[in-house]
C-alpha cells in the first residue's frame, strides 16, 4: 500500500479519482493500491519561545535563539497564550497511521519551497522513517496527474528545496520573534511586529510616502505650434523639445514663433519601430496586472487563481517563471485551438499568425515551474471575478504567441530663433499582439515633408504645467519595487535577470502586503497605499537599520535561492541571521525613539541605579538590564506625573478618586507596588482587622 498526500482536500480527491482510491475514509481515500490523504496547509510548526520554556516579552530573555528547533502541530490563539489546533491535531494523527502502514509515500503537496516544507515538517514531527518520492505537476489536469504518476520522482531528489525552505522558515522566526519583542519592549506599549520581509516593505512605502508629502512642484513652460496638416481641416502640432523652468525664456520663444510666418523643416527622421510580445505571466505580473486594471489585492488574485488551478483550469499559479519549456511550447497550438469556441478570444485568434513568436520560450529560465498557461480543460460556471482573471491568463497567452507590432514613425524637427520644435506621426504597419486587445492606436499621418521645406505657423500657444513627484505605492508598483529589490525597472528581461535579488516570493508577497494592513501599519486610499501614523513611527525607528533595508533582504532572498540550487549550506545562511539577529534585538532594545519621552530625577525603586523615563502611558526604567515597567492607566484612569512620581518615590499614591470597575462603578483607591513591583489597589476602608486590602491590578 502506498500513501499520497496532498496539500488540500480538493487536490486529494483529484488525485484519489485517478488513481482509483474512491472509497471515503475519515480524513482520507482508499482504494486500489492507494490512500490519499492531504494537509490543511502546514499542519506543523517550529514552537514559539514558550515550546522551549522560556517567557515571551522579557528583555533579558533575547534574543532567543533555540540550538534546535522543536516542531509541534499548528497552534491557534486561545484565552490566554496559544494551544493546538484540534483539527490539525486529528489530521496527524491519521497521517500518522497511514504513513506507518505503507510501504511508500508519494508526496503531492503543491510543487514548490512552502510544499515540500509542509510535507518535510510533518514527516519530522511524526518520525516517519518510511521511504518517499515526490510528484511534481503543474497541473491539476487528468492528464498532467497520470503524465506525473507515471515519472515519479525520488523525493532525495528535493533535498535542496527543503533545506531552503527550513532555512526561510527558520530566519523569519529568529528575526520576527527577536525584533517584535525587542521594539515593543523599547517602545513601552502596544504590540508592534518587525519581520525579515515585511519591514523593508513597509519602509518602501513610507519612503514613497515622505518623498511624495515633501516634493515641492516646479513651474515648466512649454512652446507649441499649428501648421496645417496631409488632409483639409487637419493640423500637426508642433511643440519645443525644451521644458523651460523659467518663464522669461518660454516668452521670448513664443514671441519669436509668433512673428514668424513660416518655418523651415530641418530633419525629418523615419524609422520602422518593432515592438516584441510581452511574456506570459507570472504570478507577480498577473497580481500587478490585476490591481491596475480591476482594482484586485495580490491577495485576491492570488486566491482566484488557485480556485481556477484547482479547477483544472490553469497551471500551477504561484510560479516565478515567464517562460515556458520547448515540451509545453509543443502543446501551444492545441492550446489556442481549445479557444475556438471561446465567444470572447475566437475571433482573435486570427491575429496570432501562423508562425508562433517564441520570446516566452527558454528552457534554462524554467525553474520550479513554467508560466501561467490556461489548460485544454474549458471551465465551467466561474464567478465574474475567476472569469476576468482566467480572461487575463488566455489573453497573455495570445499576445506572447502572436506577432510583433510594427510602427512606421516618422519625426519632423523645425527650428525657430534657435528652438528645436518636434512633430511625431506613427503608422502602424502590423498590428500584431497590439491587436489582441484592440490596442493599434490610429495612425497619425504626417505630410511628405521633407528637408528644406517651408512651414506655414499657424496658431501659437505657451502652457505651463508642473512637475510630479513619484506617486504613492499601488499594490502594483510594491510588488514590483518587491521583485526587484527597489529597483525600478520597466523592462521585462531586466526585471527577470534581478528575481534573484527581491524580497520575498512570488506566493508570498500577497500575504505580506495583507500582513502590514492587518497590523495597521498601512491602508488603502482608494488604489493608493497610505502608511498610517502607526507605521510611520515604526518606520522613524528604524529606517537607518538593516531591518529595513531592502538590498540586504534581497541578498538573503538570493542566499536561498542558492541554498535551493545547492550552492550554499544552508548552515551558512543560518549562521549569519543568528549574528543578525542579535544586532538587531540590541539596536531596538536600545531604540527611545518611538514614543516622545521626558526624563525625571526618580530613581528605580526596583533596580535602584536606572532613572525612570515617563512615556505617555508608560513610566519606564531606563536601565537596559532593568526595564521596569509602571502604566499609567489603572481602570480606566490615567495617572498624573505627580502620582507616578508619588508611587515611585513613597511606593504607594495617596487615595485617588475616579477609578471605575469593571461593572462601571467608580471607586477610590491608593496605588502601590506589591514585593515583585507590580501595581495594586489599597482600599483604606479595611477589613474588620483594621488591615487595608489589597487587590492587583
Amino acid at each position: 500500500m502506498k500513501t499520497i498526500i496532498a496539500e488540500k482536500p480538493s487536490v486529494a480527491r483529484e488525485i484519489a479519482r485517478i488513481v482509483k482510491a474512491t472509497k471515503r475514509e475519515t480524513g482520507y481515500y482508499a482504494g486500489a493500491e492507494y490512500n490519499v490523504t492531504w494537509a490543511f496547509g502546514h499542519l506543523v510548526q517550529p514552537a514559539l519561545p514558550d515550546g522551549y520554556g522560556i517567557e515571551g516579552f522579557h528583555r533579558d530573555n533575547l534574543p532567543i535563539i533555540p540550538p534546535v528547533f522543536q516542531l509541534v502541530p499548528r497552534q491557534v490563539k486561545a484565552d490566554k497564550g496559544y494551544k493546538p489546533d484540534s483539527e490539525a491535531a486529528a489530521q496527524i494523527k491519521i497521517i500518522a497511521r497511514l504513513f506507518r502502514e505503507s510501504e511508500r509515500i508519494i508526496v503531492a503537496t503543491d510543487a514548490g519551497r512552502e510544499g515540500e516544507l509542509i510535507f518535510r515538517y510533518l514527516y519530522e514531527y511524526i518520525g516517519c522513517a518510511t521511504p518517499f518520492d515526490r510528484l511534481w505537476i503543474s497541473s491539476l489536469t487528468d492528464k498532467a496527474i497520470r503524465e506525473g504518476l507515471e515519472r515519479i520522482e525520488s523525493g532525495n531528489k528535493y533535498d535542496n528545496l527543503y533545506y531552503a525552505a527550513q532555512a526561510r522558515s527558520e530566519a523569519d522566526w529568529l528575526v520576527g520573534i527577536n525584533a517584535t519583542q525587542a521594539i515593543t519592549i523599547a517602545a513601552g506599549r502596544g504590540t508592534y511586529s518587525l519581520g525579515r520581509v515585511q519591514t523593508p516593505t513597509l519602509a518602501m512605502v513610507c519612503e514613497r510616502y515622505w518623498a511624495n508629502n515633501r516634493f515641492t512642484p516646479e513651474a515648466v513652460w512649454q512652446v507649441h505650434f499649428a501648421t496645417p496638416g496631409a488632409e483639409a481641416d487637419t493640423v500637426v502640432k508642433f511643440s519645443s523639445v525644451e521644458k523651460w523652468k523659467e518663464k522669461a525664456p518660454a516668452e521670448a520663444a513664443y514671441k519669436a514663433l509668433d512673428t514668424q510666418r513660416a518655418v523651415s523643416v530641418t530633419k525629418v527622421e523615419r524609422k520602422e519601430t518593432v515592438q516584441e510580445p510581452p511574456l506570459l505571466y507570472d504570478l507577480t505580473t498577473l497580481q500587478k496586472e490585476a490591481n491596475t486594471k480591476h482594482g484586485f489585492s495580490a491577495e485576491k488574485t492570488l486566491s482566484l487563481a488557485q480556485k481556477l488551478y484547482e479547477a483544472k483550469a490553469i497551471t500551477y499559479p504561484r510560479t516565478g517563471s515567464r517562460y515556458i519549456p520547448e515540451d509545453v511550447f509543443g502543446e501551444i497550438p492545441a492550446l489556442l485551438r481549445a479557444q475556438k469556441n471561446n465567444p470572447v478570444w475566437a475571433k482573435r485568434l486570427a491575429l496570432v499568425g501562423d508562425t508562433l513568436s517564441r520570446r516566452s520560450v527558454d528552457d534554462s529560465k524554467v525553474t520550479d515551474h513554467h508560466a501561467l498557461l490556461p489548460t485544454e480543460v474549458k471551465p465551467k460556471m466561474l464567478s465574474a471575478d475567476e472569469q476576468t482573471v482566467y480572461d487575463m491568463i488566455v489573453g497573455r497567452m495570445l499576445e506572447a504567441f502572436a506577432e510583433r507590432c510594427i510602427k512606421d514613425v516618422t519625426t519632423v524637427t523645425v527650428v525657430c530663433d534657435g528652438v528645436e520644435y518636434v512633430a511625431k506621426g506613427t503608422i502602424v504597419r502590423q498590428a500584431g499582439w497590439r491587436g489582441i486587445y484592440g490596442e493599434e492606436a490610429e495612425d497619425t499621418v504626417l505630410p511628405e515633408w521633407t528637408e528644406g521645406m517651408t512651414l506655414l505657423v499657424g496658431g501659437c500657444s505657451m502652457t505651463e504645467g508642473k512637475t510630479k513627484p513619484k506617486p504613492l505605492h499601488t499594490e502594483a508598483t510594491l510588488l514590483a519595487a518587491m521583485e526587484t529589490a527597489g529597483r525600478e525597472i520597466e523592462d521585462d528581461e531586466m526585471r527577470q535577470a534581478l528575481k534573484a535579488c527581491g524580497i520575498g516570493t512570488p506566493a508570498t508577497r500577497a500575504a505580506i502586503i495583507e500582513t502590514l494592513f492587518s497590523r495597521e501599519y498601512m491602508v488603502r486610499q482608494k488604489k493608493s497605499l497610505v502608511p498610517t501614523e502607526k507605521g510611520l513611527a515604526l518606520y522613524s525607528v528604524v529606517k537607518n537599520m538593516r531591518i529595513a533595508n531592502v538590498e540586504l533582504t534581497g541578498d538573503w532572498e538570493a542566499a536561498l535561492a542558492k541554498i535551493e540550487r545547492g550552492e550554499m549550506r544552508a548552515e551558512t545562511f543560518r549562521e549569519a541571521i543568528e549574528i543578525y539577529t542579535k544586532q538587531i534585538t540590541s539596536e531596538l532594545l536600545a531604540s527611545d525613539k518611538l514614543f516622545a519621552h521626558k526624563g525625571s530625577d526618580c530613581l528605580c525603586p526596583k533596580c535602584k541605579t536606572g532613572r525612570m523615563q515617563f512615556y505617555g502611558k508608560v513610566v519606564r526604567c531606563d536601565n537596559a538590564a532593568c526595564g521596569l515597567p509602571v502604566f499609567r492607566i489603572k481602570a480606566g484612569k490615567t495617572l498624573s506625573d505627580a502620582e507616578i512620581t508619588e508611587l515611585l518615590t513613597q511606593g504607594r499614591t495617596g487615595v485617588i478618586k475616579g477609578f471605575n470597575s469593571k461593572q462601571g462603578k467608580k471607586f477610590s483607591a491608593a496605588v502601590a507596588f506589591d514585593g515583585e513591583f507590580n501595581t495594586v489597589f489599597e482600599f483604606p476602608e479595611g477589613d474588620k482587622t483594621g488591615k487595608s486590602i489589597k487587590r492587583r491590578k
